[in-house]
């Protein structure tokens, strides 16, 4: 980072108001029949002046892990999850760039674990769907420091025999990039089906899916669904459209396609910071440092409580509650993705 955008950095960060989360609102104590299990690590000190500290992460992300796996260290935890032999990929999210996307401390604990349980670091992938997002949120220069791959979705292509394709299909209107762009004039059914990346449907086989406490106005939130989703496939922006309607519908459909979902063994949110308004791009003016990370293999419960919490944050500092598109969280339960009922999400919350 240069002089300038230090200062400018700097400045800006002393606009931004920091609240402890309140764990009562966020997390309502569950009921007798509660199915969904998340585990909340609530670090302390996790980031300095919005930078995240590397170690205290670290450890936080181990601490959490072990909770979840029910595991003494961190290898056997990973272990767990995958073997020696599958070829991981950690979905992020880096739009919002560095400070307020995916982390890349986090991202660098999972790393360091794979490679203590044994997977050899060619066969471990940090993705998103464009390597520019990547390499602008310093991706590149940490896989470059780890010795494991980064790729950009988009820019691997994608599977002409792998995707998904709607009941009532919304031709979209195609970008460079997109598997059947330039082909709409001489193809009546081209821009209905949404392909999937080449390096998810050909190069994985498991999937860690790792995503910021950040709002989207279509979505409510850049949470696991979005993230994923969104990320995997081409011919996305017919969805973003009609004011969420077809992110509803889209979303949990795209994550539920067998070479996607059930390749996911972890989700983790990212939530050393949560911004509650002007995502997905990144403004920590709208930001409140929270310390924590949270853990579950339910990608549904992690957003409704994603989602909870920028509510609560939102409040504490006078402003509207982000949208709310909860009819995404409710297809995704129908689907089977999840719970989408606070009540029925336990929270193991670990100090």
């Amino acid at each position: 980072m240069s002089r300038n955008a230090s200062r400018q950095f700097l400045l800006l960060a002393l606009l931004v108001l920091t609240r402890p989360a309140s764990a009562a609102e966020t997390f309502p104590p569950p009921t007798a029949g509660a199915t969904a299990r998340v585990v909340v690590v609530q670090g302390e000190n996790l980031l300095s002046a919005f930078l995240p500290d590397a170690a205290r992460v670290e450890t936080a992300f181990n601490r959490g892990l072990t909770n979840f796996t029910r595991t003494a260290g961190v290898a056997t935890a990973w272990r767990g999850l995958l073997t020696t032999n599958d070829t991981v990929g950690i979905k992020v999210f880096s739009a919002p760039g560095p400070l307020c996307g995916t982390h890349a401390a986090v991202v660098a604990a999972i790393v360091r674990g794979l490679l203590a349980a044994g997977l050899p670091p060619q066969q471990i992938v940090i993705w998103d769907k464009h390597a520019d997002d990547l390499r602008a949120a310093g991706f590149f220069e940490l896989g470059t420091e780890l010795g494991v791959r980064v790729a950009g979705a988009a820019e691997t292509g994608y599977d002409a025999d792998s995707f998904y394709l709607p009941d009532s299909p919304v031709i979209g209107a195609l970008v460079w990039g997109d598997l059947e762009f330039g082909k709409t004039e001489k193809d009546p059914a081209a821009g209905k089906k949404s392909f999937v990346a080449k390096l998810v449907s050909r190069q994985m086989t498991k999937i860690i899916s790792v995503a910021p406490l950040i709002n989207e106005n279509a979505a409510g939130v850049c949470g696991h669904l979005f993230s994923l989703g969104l990320g995997s496939v081409d011919n996305t922006r017919r969805f973003e459209a009609n004011g969420g309607e077809r992110l509803a519908r889209a979303l949990p459909e795209i994550d539920a396609l067998p070479v996607i979902g059930d390749r996911v063994v972890l989700h983790v949110t990212d939530a050393l910071l949560g911004q509650s308004e002007g995502g997905p791009a990144g403004f920590l003016q709208f930001s409140t440092v929270v310390n924590q990370l949270w853990f579950s293999r339910d990608p549904v419960a992690l957003d409704v409580l994603a989602l909870r919490e920028l509510e609560r944050e939102s409040k504490a500092a006078g402003r509207l509650s982000p949208h709310a598109n909860r009819e995404i969280f409710s297809t995704a339960a129908l689907l089977q993705l999840g719970v989408n009922e606070p009540e029925k999400i336990a929270v193991e919350t670990v100090r």
